[in-house]
C-alpha cells in the first residue's frame, strides 16, 4: 500500500514553485485519508480521523470516488483499489435491510453512520436520502471506471448497479411531492423535507429522476427548484445559497458547465456559473469582514459546513462573540463565527482557479504550517478564538473529516482533467435523470 506524505511535506517543497506543483501534492496528501482511515474487514471509511468514529456513508461514497483518482495519479494502485471497492460495496449489498434498529439500512437507503466494526446503525442516526445519494454517487463513478471484463470488475458493475436500482425513491415521498431529509425505526419520517430553497439536493434528485426501479415524478423536481432565491449581494447576482459545499456538492460528480434546466434558461444563469459567483461572493465578505473577525481577507475565506471552537461566548477585545461547534457556516447572513474552512476553498478550484489558487498559497504559507498534521488542510480554524499556551495561539480543528478531503481530492481533479464528471457523463441513469429534470445543451446535446 502506497503510505501518504506527511504534510510538513508542503513546507519542505518549494511553496513558491508552480500552481501544479502545490495542487499535486496537496491532493496527494489528502489522499492519505482514503488510504488509512478505513476499516480492513468491511473497507468502511471514518467519518473523521478522531478515535472510535464511526463510518459516514457520504465519506465511503466521496472514497470509492477518490480511488479512481488514486488510481489515475498512481497513488494505490488498480489491484488494491478494486479490492476495497469490491469489499465495501459487497457489504453494503448483503448487509441487513430491515425495520430493526441496528440494521444497515432500510428500502434500499443507509444509516448516516454506521459502527466501523460491524457495519449497524450508529449514534441513532437517521435513514438518509441525501448520504445515501452521496454512496451511490460513489458507486457509480465506480461502477463506470472499472470497464474490464475480469471477475472483480464485472462484479463492480452488477453490484452497483443493483445497489442504485433497488433505492425505493417513491417510498421516500411518504405520499408527498418531495424527498424526506430522512426515516428513523423508531418515530418514522423526519420532518424536514428536500423541498425550500436551493441546497445539495441536485445529485439526489438526478438519481431519483433516473431510477430504472423506482423513479419520481419530473414534477417534483420542477416544484423544488421553483423555490430557489435569485439575490444580488456585492453587485453579483445569483442562486442564493450561504454555506459554500452547497455550491460544490453536486458538483463534484455533475458537471453542469454549459447545460441548462427550466430555472437557468429564465435567469440566463447555469447552475456552473451559480458556483462561481457564489465563490466570489464568498471571498467579497471576507474583503467586507462586516463582523471583524481576524484574518479575513481576499486571500482568506471559506466559510461551510465545518467544525469549530465552540460552544462557547467569550469577550474578545471587548466584543461579545459566540463560537458554534460542527455547524454549517454562511455568508453574509451567518452563521459565522470567524471559523475558516480551507479545504473549501479548494472544493471551488473548477469554478475560479485564479482566486482559488492564489488562497490556496496563500492558507499553505501564511497559516497551514504552524499546526499541520498528515492529510493535507486541517478541517478549519479560527484565528479570533485564542487558545492560551499553544503555539499557534489560534484554535484549529483536532480532526480531519472524510467529507472535507473528498471534495479536496475530486474536485482537484476535475479541474485538471475531468476525470470523476467523465465517468458520471458516460451513466445511462444519470443521463436520463438530467433530461427528465428539462436539462439540455451543453454536453447533453
Amino acid at each position: 500500500m502506497i503510505q501518504p506524505l506527511r504534510s510538513k511535506r508542503l513546507q519542505k517543497v518549494n511553496p513558491q514553485g508552480t500552481d501544479t506543483e502545490m495542487i499535486d501534492l496537496l491532493q496527494r496528501e489528502t489522499f492519505g485519508y482514503f488510504l488509512k482511515e478505513v476499516n480492513g474487514n468491511t473497507a468502511l471509511i471514518a467519518d473523521k480521523s478522531q478515535p472510535g468514529s464511526p463510518s459516514s456513508i457520504a465519506a465511503v461514497g466521496m472514497g470509492l470516488s477518490c480511488y479512481v483518482v488514486g488510481i489515475e495519479r498512481g497513488y494505490i494502485s488498480r489491484d488494491e483499489a478494486i479490492r476495497r471497492t469490491l469489499t465495501v460495496l459487497k457489504f453494503f449489498h448483503t448487509s441487513n435491510q430491515c425495520t430493526a434498529v441496528e440494521a444497515t439500512g432500510y428500502k434500499g437507503f443507509y444509516y448516516h453512520f454506521l459502527d466501523m466494526q460491524t457495519g449497524k446503525r450508529a449514534l441513532k442516526s437517521e435513514l438518509s436520502t441525501i448520504d445515501t445519494a452521496i454512496l451511490l454517487a460513489g458507486a457509480l463513478t465506480a461502477r463506470n471506471y472499472f470497464s474490464g471484463e475480469n471477475k472483480s470488475e464485472t462484479e463492480i458493475r452488477t453490484i452497483a448497479d443493483e445497489l442504485y436500482a433497488r433505492v425505493d425513491w417513491q417510498w421516500a415521498l411518504n405520499g408527498r411531492d418531495s424527498v424526506a431529509h430522512g426515516w428513523k425505526p423508531e418515530s418514522g419520517f423526519l420532518r424536514f423535507r428536500w423541498d425550500k430553497k436551493y441546497s445539495e439536493a441536485h445529485i439526489m434528485y438526478i438519481m431519483a429522476l433516473g431510477s430504472p426501479t423506482f423513479p419520481i415524478n419530473p414534477a417534483i423536481y420542477k416544484k423544488w427548484i421553483a423555490t430557489f432565491e435569485f439575490k444580488k449581494l456585492y453587485e453579483i447576482e445569483y442562486l442564493y445559497a450561504g454555506p459554500l459545499f452547497i455550491h460544490q456538492m453536486s458538483h463534484i460528480w455533475l458537471d453542469f458547465k454549459g447545460i441548462s434546466d427550466e430555472l437557468n434558461k429564465k435567469i440566463g444563469v447555469d447552475y456552473f456559473e451559480n458556483s462561481r459567483r457564489a465563490t466570489l461572493v464568498q471571498q467579497q465578505y471576507a474583503i467586507e469582514n462586516p463582523l471583524g473577525f481576524a484574518h479575513y481577507c481576499e486571500n482568506c475565506w471559506g466559510f461551510t459546513a465545518s467544525d469549530g471552537p465552540g460552544p462557547s461566548k467569550r469577550i474578545i477585545n471587548g466584543i461579545s462573540r459566540k463560537f458554534f461547534d460542527y455547524k454549517a457556516r454562511g455568508i453574509p447572513f451567518g452563521p459565522d463565527d470567524g471559523t475558516i474552512s480551507p479545504w473549501a476553498v479548494a472544493a471551488s478550484l473548477p469554478f475560479a482557479p485564479k482566486l482559488v489558487l492564489s488562497t490556496i498559497r496563500h492558507a499553505i504559507e501564511r497559516h497551514d504550517f504552524e499546526k499541520h498534521g498528515e492529510y493535507g488542510f486541517d478541517a478549519s480554524f479560527n484565528p479570533t478564538f485564542p487558545v492560551k499556551g499553544t503555539h499557534p495561539t489560534v484554535w484549529f480543528s483536532p480532526w480531519k473529516f472524510g467529507l472535507n478531503q473528498g471534495p479536496v481530492i475530486l474536485m482537484i481533479e476535475n479541474y485538471k482533467s475531468g476525470l470523476i464528471w467523465n465517468q458520471m457523463k458516460k451513466s445511462p441513469p444519470i443521463i436520463k435523470g438530467l433530461r427528465l429534470a428539462g436539462f439540455t445543451g451543453g454536453w447533453l446535446a
